[in-house]
């Protein structure tokens, strides 16, 4: 019999099962902020966790900018609304009806605005990974936003992403230099609870995809008759939908 070849070794399973646990249990946070102030080591734990994310060439092009006056949070939340109210004339009939129901942003109660930023000219005009796929650092500055957003969780902070604003109002509030990116919105706080589903799949506005109808084999539309693979795929989804780690 062959060898297996060496491994780097996995996570016990208690350990696994924290990071699969926190990973499920992220949410998008409206409404359950309360005005309890964030402590400074939390915060920079979870800028830390932001800053240790992966990045294309190694090129960090993200910045930090923290909101913390209530004048500059209700400049932002005037621009949120008149972004919403064009928002809501996107949607026809019924659904437009709903959306007005729905609640999408924490700006004024969040103790703590965090705009994530990118500058795309950090690394200089040619960076290593970015050469053909020029959004590649945009693509990294939202590895720094998930990597927050999961820190966060773990320590009971509760994140939510707003992205309904015109980008020049938030660069204009923020004084954004030309070449800076904004690239996320996020309230951050924490929160009297973690809702047990997503908001809107909650609210009936979408609910989460099978994960077996996503999946292609070797091109797209490719099938396979791996229906092992499949059982499992529709397992973990289950088990991941009632909250379980899909160990």
């Amino acid at each position: 019999m062959q060898a297996s070849s060496p491994r780097a070794p996995a996570l016990d399973a208690t350990e696994r099962a924290i990071i699969y646990r926190n990973m499920l249990s992220r949410r998008d946070v409206r409404s359950q902020f309360v005005p309890d102030p964030v402590d400074d080591a939390l915060l920079a734990r979870i800028l830390t966790a932001a800053h240790f994310a992966p990045s294309v060439g190694f090129m960090q092009p993200w910045s930090f900018v923290l909101v913390r006056r209530d004048a500059i949070k209700q400049q932002v939340h005037d621009a949120f609304l008149t972004a919403n109210h064009e928002a809501a004339d996107m949607f026809e009939g019924a659904q437009r009806e709903a959306y007005k129901t729905l609640r999408l942003e924490g700006i004024l109660e969040a103790p703590v605005n965090l705009c994530i930023t990118c500058d795309r000219d950090r690394a200089g005009p040619v960076v290593l990974g970015r050469t053909h796929q020029k959004a590649m650092d945009l693509y990294s500055t939202v590895c720094a936003v998930q990597n927050l957003w999961l820190a966060a969780r773990a320590e009971g902070l509760g994140v939510g992403w707003v992205s309904i604003f015109h980008k020049a109002a938030i660069r204009d509030i923020l004084k954004l230099p030309e070449r800076i990116m904004p690239v996320a919105y996020l309230c951050i706080g924490h929160v009297s609870h973690f809702l047990d589903q997503p908001e809107l799949e909650k609210a009936g506005w979408r609910q989460r995809l099978p994960l077996e109808d996503l999946i292609h084999f070797d091109q797209w539309g490719g099938e396979d008759s791996d229906d092992a693979l499949r059982a499992e795929v529709r397992a973990a989804q289950a088990l991941a939908t009632n909250g379980c780690p899909p160990l």
